[in-house]
């Protein structure tokens, strides 16, 4: 199992020096972690409770997403260029 680097991620997407729990470094570490399981279950495919844990993690990240756009439609615009999510 490969490991993620939540520091990295979390150094990449801050928005100050100590944020650690911003919806961008959440969502950013979310969709790392959704990457990685998506992985795993193309190799995997009769994992179903790890395709239950992805849909409640993709479930999660949209609610995330879906209150940035809310809060901050440029943060959130930004933030989906440089992830490349929603195609």
């Amino acid at each position: 199992m490969s490991h993620i680097d939540k520091a990295a991620i979390s150094k990449k997407f801050q928005r100050h020096e100590n944020d650690s729990g911003s919806s961008e470094v959440q969502v950013a570490i979310m969709s790392k972690r959704i990457d990685h399981l998506t992985d795993h279950l193309k190799a995997h495919k009769k994992d179903h409770s790890s395709r239950y844990g992805l849909i409640k993690m993709v479930n999660t990240r949209r609610k995330l997403l879906d209150y940035l756009k809310k809060s901050d439609a440029e943060r959130y615009n930004s933030l989906i260029k440089e992830l490349n999510i929603r195609r």
